[in-house]
């Protein structure tokens, strides 16, 4: 191999727009994930009675096994794997490409072009990527990736086509050992048989759980994955899947600029963290906003945004410990506008609510499904809050899995006023927003307490909320209408709404 071979290595291929079929036994789509090498492939399994996800990858023959073997083996004594994956793609694969050639020469080895593209690929993959679930890591579709221990197949969450089995799977325990310490070292950790347990981020955001001795788990090691989306869902998208109403949005857009604190409660997976990113598009463009999480979750699409992560400890003497009672606690300093913390669970629930009563605007996450459960949660151990600070809490937003026509998907069931917390604990609250199962709708009275509240406090009339609560759902619903889901758009109108609502109002053809 005289000449140095080219190799083209695209990561990122265009995302294609998804059909949502009604009929999961017609589903036959397949996409590019790493092109033009690895390739997504969702179709009914008629053998299995269900949709399945294929990870297409080109197919090698005995000999070009046993040459990528030879080479993997080679490659592993010669490079420093940690100084790799600190540089940039192009530098990697250049670095990968020069020496696979040099080392094709020493071994003496006789590999066409075709070949060593297809040898490439994996090279890039085991050594760059992170083996076998690279493919599923590039998919922008997937949203978690599980495995469940050895000789099983791995699960994703697909964003349209949510639960699937796919056709990756580790075949040995070892394999998938080695696999989960590598998931560790990506992510700055160790996990061993004395510290079986892994709770990590990777470099892309990506939030890591793992566990490493059959001790823990019967087939071995296992691993879930839960995606950071770089480019969030825009509040927008949701009413596309129906997860809220423009009602629903527009009043959150209200209950953002005039700076009340909200909620966000529902079970695992119910779409908390989604939504919390959606109102944060609400947020006013010139406004200061510090976010403080335990794993990186959050994504806020603007410039003035502080996002600060929890650090665990190291070691047994708990060293380097930065819990989110201390980030939060600091976060007071910082001049913020408005605090987002991604879930309260512990004593900074505490900081949070004295925050709150000092006149900082938070959204929050709990998990929680229903108010009184989030009353519960905050009056006793291990957060203890007096029943009258909950006062502070102007909504609380109930999200659910559920599921629909066969389906799974998420809703916003309710948007529940907190109007009185008595000294006992006991809520006495307003539900301006519901939705109903039966015919998958959102109903909503104009009764809004909040809205009271606002009026109060910023000397409006009843009439001025009513006619921006018009005016905003009437827009967004237009720009639904108009299919403008994109990120930065989305964000760029609702900036212009707060500059020159009047421009942006007749620009949509809306009028009073």
């Amino acid at each position: 191999m005289e000449d140095e071979k080219e190799v083209f290595i695209n990561l990122k291929p265009s995302i294609p727009a998804l059909p949502r079929i009604g009929d999961k036994t017609k589903v036959n789509i397949r996409y590019a994930l790493i092109s033009p090498f690895a390739f997504a492939h969702i179709y009914w399994d008629e053998k299995s009675g269900e949709l399945v996800y294929e990870v297409e990858e080109p197919v090698l023959n005995d000999e070009e096994k046993k040459i990528l073997e030879r080479i993997e083996t080679s490659m592993r004594e010669v490079i420093n794997i940690n100084v790799l994956v600190e540089k940039t793609n192009e530098a990697m694969i250049s670095y990968i490409n020069k020496t696979a050639e040099l080392l094709i020469s020493e071994l003496n080895l006789k590999v066409s072009e075709e070949t060593y593209k297809k040898i490439f690929y994996y090279l890039f993959r085991d050594f760059i990527g992170l083996n076998e679930i690279e493919p599923l890591m590039r998919d922008y579709f997937i949203e978690d990736i599980e495995c469940n221990g050895a000789k099983t197949p791995f699960y994703i969450v697909h964003r349209i086509y949510r639960n699937l089995k796919t056709n990756v799977m580790f075949n040995d325990v070892d394999v998938s050992a080695n696999f989960v310490e590598k998931l560790a070292q990506r992510c700055g950790r160790y996990i061993s048989y004395a510290a079986p347990l892994l709770d990590g981020t990777l470099p892309d955001g990506s939030r890591v759980n793992a566990t490493y001795s059959t001790d823990i788990t019967s087939k071995g090691p296992t691993f879930t994955i839960r995606k950071f989306t770089k480019v969030p869902w825009t509040p927008i998208q949701l009413i596309s899947f129906n997860t809220l109403s423009p009602e629903m949005l527009a009043y959150f857009w209200i209950l953002v600029q005039y700076k009340s604190n909200i909620l966000i409660t529902g079970g695992t997976s119910s779409g908390k963290t989604t939504l919390l990113n959606a109102l944060a598009f609400f947020i006013p463009p010139e406004s200061r906003v510090v976010s403080i999480e335990d794993t990186r979750e959050i994504n806020l699409p603007r410039e003035n945004w502080l996002p600060s992560v929890a650090r665990t400890a190291i070691g047994v003497g708990k060293t380097g410990e930065v819990d989110l009672f201390a980030l939060l606690r600091n976060s007071f300093r910082q001049n913020p506008d408005y605090v987002i913390v991604g879930e309260v669970r512990g004593k900074e629930a505490f900081v949070l609510f004295q925050g709150m009563a000092s006149g900082h605007s938070s959204i929050s996450t709990m998990h929680a499904d229903s108010v009184d459960t989030v009353v519960k949660r905050l009056e006793t151990p291990p957060i203890e809050l007096s029943p009258t600070l909950l006062n502070t809490l102007d909504v609380v937003a109930i999200m659910s899995h559920t599921v629909i026509n066969k389906e799974q998907t998420r809703r916003l069931r309710a948007v529940t006023e907190v109007v009185n917390v008595d000294p006992k604990g006991i809520a006495l609250t307003n539900t301006p927003f519901m939705w109903n199962p039966s015919d998958d709708k959102f109903y909503f009275k104009k009764d809004s307490k909040v809205f009271d509240k606002i009026i109060e406090r910023y000397g409006l009339t009843k009439e001025e909320i009513q006619r921006e609560f018009r005016l905003r759902t009437r827009l967004i619903y237009e720009m639904f209408r108009r299919k403008i889901f994109g990120f930065e758009r989305v964000q760029k109108e609702i900036n212009e709404y707060y500059k020159n609502p009047e421009s942006i109002l007749k620009r949509y053809g809306i009028v009073e």
